[in-house]
């Protein structure tokens, strides 16, 4: 028995090493069938958890380097797929075209793409429009007013279900609806408060409400049937918030101020 023990040991080994590979090449053909692990990311001048930015060489933000460290891990390129906003991220989910993406999370995109842990809180309000009388909710919720709103997206639908007089409106792209308020065309815009807090530097006269409508939460996702996919990002992202690679991507894009928020209120 005992001269047979080595051949068992290295039969085992064997086994071992031949299932280890086998696994990851699994979980690689389904998060990565292109190759290369595809990130889908949202534009904005003002970036921030959710938002990426365009640079001289690429692009930069939270996403941006969650996605660059997800692909390290998995030892392939990282590719990024640019949206103009998270709806049209949704809408994609069911058409091939990314693998994995970190955008707000709400009961609708839960029937489209599988969702890991949340890693941003963000409390969501209204910005007026410069020379805006309009102080708090109640004297923005008026018949004739307009709000404006990043079309699809988790804080439109909350704005729709917050007002009952004024009339919210989508919009393709942040740009556009910048442009809209700084020209007076739209009475207020609803956002998270950090991406208006950036857009009132940015445009004087303006002025953010106090209160907030919504809290609205980003996590990482991937579509839907994926569960390899799923088990990973949910793995990768608990780590990052545990190891500090969450807390690096923030203070690289402006965020050193602003706190990891893991659980609404």
């Amino acid at each position: 028995m005992s001269s047979q023990l080595p051949l068992i040991t290295g039969l085992v080994v064997a086994i071992a090493m031949m299932a280890a590979p086998a696994g990851a090449d699994a979980l690689k053909d389904e998060i990565a069938p292109t190759g290369k692990l595809r990130v889908a990311i949202a534009i904005s001048p003002a970036g921030g958890a959710f938002w990426s930015t365009r640079t001289e060489t690429g692009y930069a933000g939270v996403p941006v380097d969650l996605g660059k460290a997800m692909a390290a891990q998995l030892g392939i390129p990282v590719e990024y797929v640019v949206h103009q906003n998270s709806g049209q991220i949704t809408d994609a989910a069911s058409k091939g075209t990314w693998d994995v993406t970190f955008l707000p999370k709400d009961p609708e995109r839960e029937s489209k793409m599988t969702f890991g842990p949340i890693y941003e809180v963000a409390d969501a309000t209204y910005i007026v429009k410069p020379g805006s009388t309009v102080t708090n909710f109640a004297g923005l919720d008026q018949p004739g007013v307009k709000v404006a709103a990043v079309n699809s997206t988790t804080t439109m639908r909350g704005a729709i279900a917050h007002l009952k007089s004024a009339k919210v409106t989508g919009y393709q792209t942040y740009d556009e609806i910048f442009n809209l308020l700084k020209n007076g065309e739209v009475d207020a815009f609803a956002l998270s408060r950090d991406q208006l807090n950036a857009m009132a530097k940015k445009i004087p006269g303006t002025r953010v409400l106090d209160e907030t409508f919504k809290q609205t939460v980003t996590a990482v996702a991937v579509p839907l049937n994926h569960p390899l996919s799923a088990t990973f990002a949910t793995k990768f992202m608990t780590e990052a918030v545990a190891n500090g690679t969450l807390r690096k991507a923030y203070d690289n894009n402006g965020l050193k101020d602003t706190p990891i928020r893991t659980q609404a209120k």
